[in-house]
């Protein structure tokens, strides 16, 4: 009897409550301060992922030009639609500069394509590099480091096999001033007339000449003179190098005047630019002047192997990297 007046006791509280107005009243309240459900979107969120569009680019496949043979592909770009909302919250308005973007990998890379000569980087990025090929004049390749080393620049040195057996230490400066090095045949011969087999010998030679002596895995083959067959490529790829030209030249060799030099470049140079030098005297004079006309352009220096990569380079927002 007792269990059945508890029950019923509790079924007429439970009717109260329902039709209490006091009740009434406080759920209409909780209506009112409009708790948002969960995964409501605000309306500046709603405006960022509408406007993404307008600032996202697709993804570039590397390609085989039928001019500049092989151009490595470049990311794409994604606006990251949460992270662009947590950084423009505060102010309550859409902000272009404070989009947040994730960096999208293009289908196919420069790996993919047959073996192909490469000439540039990718036309769309700010970037150059510096390709010194080294057979010759030590005496100059003192004030060319220094000069790197004081403007912050990192360059790809292209080096003789034979000059590393002889010249030990000076190929490991380059190294541990933190420069890219590569393979640059070991003897200079033609590499577009000498035998299959002594292209492998001049390639393997100067691999591991240069691991030897600076611990450095190369990954990439500059033919002397700029002179090859296709078979030089094919071959460099058996080694998984990939064999480089330039598509701007100093032409250092012939001694212009530093003023010369850098008119030669700067009439020339252009995004994705692979700039062709040696350790000449002109060179060494005219390498300061020359990379302070190369970053008032807006251009980055750095390596072959960043020139090639598909990284985009950003200036103001944060960069996630998508694979």
């Amino acid at each position: 009897m007792k269990k059945l007046m508890t029950i019923s006791m509790i079924g007429m509280l439970s009717i109260m409550l329902v039709n209490n107005p006091l009740t009434d009243q406080y759920v209409h309240g909780l209506k009112v301060v409009n708790i948002p459900a969960s995964g409501q979107k605000s309306t500046l969120y709603m405006e960022i992922e509408e406007k993404a569009k307008e600032y996202e680019k697709p993804a570039q496949d590397a390609k085989v030009d039928p001019v500049w043979k092989a151009i490595p592909g470049y990311n794409g770009l994604k606006v990251d639609i949460s992270a662009s909302y947590a950084k423009m919250k505060k102010d309550g308005k859409f902000d272009p500069d404070k989009l947040v973007y994730i960096q999208t990998s293009p289908a196919v890379h420069l790996k993919d394509l047959p073996p192909t000569a490469i000439y540039k980087g990718h036309p769309d990025k700010p970037m150059v590099s510096f390709i010194i090929n080294v057979a010759w004049g030590n005496e100059y390749l003192g004030p060319i480091l220094e000069t790197l080393k004081k403007n912050n620049v990192h360059a790809s040195f292209f080096l003789e096999g034979r000059w590393v057996k002889e010249n030990p230490e000076l190929a490991k400066m380059i190294v541990e001033a933190g420069h890219e090095v590569g393979n640059h045949s070991y003897t200079h011969p033609n590499m577009k007339e000498i035998s299959s087999a002594k292209i492998r010998e001049e390639i393997v030679k100067t691999n591991e000449v240069i691991n030897a002596t600076t611990g450095e895995e190369v990954e990439w083959l500059a033919p002397p003179s700029g002179s090859y067959r296709e078979e030089v490529v094919k071959i460099a790829a058996e080694y998984k190098l990939g064999t480089l030209m330039w598509s701007v030249d100093t032409i250092d060799w012939q001694k212009p005047t530093p003023q010369q030099l850098i008119n030669r470049v700067m009439g020339k140079v252009h995004k994705g630019a692979m700039i062709l030098m040696h350790p000449t005297d002109s060179t060494a004079k005219a390498l300061d002047e020359l990379i302070k006309r190369i970053k008032l352009e807006k251009y980055e220096i750095n390596t072959v192997s960043e020139l090639l990569s598909e990284d985009r380079i950003m200036k103001k927002s944060v960069i996630n990297e998508q694979e």
